[in-house]
């Protein structure tokens, strides 16, 4: 079974350094071109897909349709399980805004924001049954940024840690008893676009 990990597209908060967390907000016109940057990509590369799911807010559901149509894949019933972390009172801001209203370690303080702790274990329950219903299905997973490096971390520790850029791929195949990743944040395919 594969599964690949992919960041949803750009936003305008995205752009503007905005902090989205389960806010719905949706793509922008370089979201939508990113997706289909990717959807050319995996129809290049060798893994075959079977399907799509997605969190269930409107950037990652844009991104996984605009995917699974040029890839001919169903999309599945999102889940809310793999949803970008609950910001609180910091949704919406900018980094600038954040340090004027509760200074540089802001991400200290309570402020009604998710716990890793919490994040962790969705994603790991999540990982779990995706390889329990389709254990010989490889499946596309459209979600977020936050939500993705805290599932890295419960799977790897500090392994991965590098920032999740926006429609990065990561691959992961699995074994007997874990998670393999065969690519990690892989973004060529807008990187190739750029230049």
């Amino acid at each position: 079974m594969l599964i690949g990990l992919i960041r949803h597209g750009q936003t305008d908060w995205n752009a503007a350094g905005r902090i989205q967390g389960q806010s719905d907000i949706p793509l922008n016109g370089e979201g939508r071109r990113q997706a289909e940057m990717l959807a050319e990509r995996l129809l290049r590369e060798p893994y075959r897909w079977d399907s799509c799911i997605t969190s269930g807010l409107s950037r990652a559901e844009e991104t996984g349709r605009i995917i699974a149509a040029r890839l001919g894949l169903p999309l599945l019933e999102p889940d809310n399980r793999i949803r970008e972390r609950a910001y609180g009172q910091v949704e919406g801001l900018t980094p600038d805004e954040r340090e004027a209203k509760w200074g540089k370690e802001w991400n200290l303080l309570e402020l009604g924001q998710e716990k890793d702790e919490q994040l962790q274990a969705r994603g790991l329950a999540f990982m779990e049954d995706l390889s329990a219903k389709h254990p010989d299905r490889n499946l596309l997973v459209v979600s977020h940024g936050g939500f993705l490096a805290q599932l890295y971390i419960a799977l790897y520790k500090d392994k991965f840690t590098q920032r999740l850029g926006n429609l990065s791929l990561t691959i992961l195949e699995k074994t007997e008893r874990e998670w393999n990743p065969l690519l990690y944040n892989c973004t060529r395919h807008i990187l190739q676009n750029q230049r």
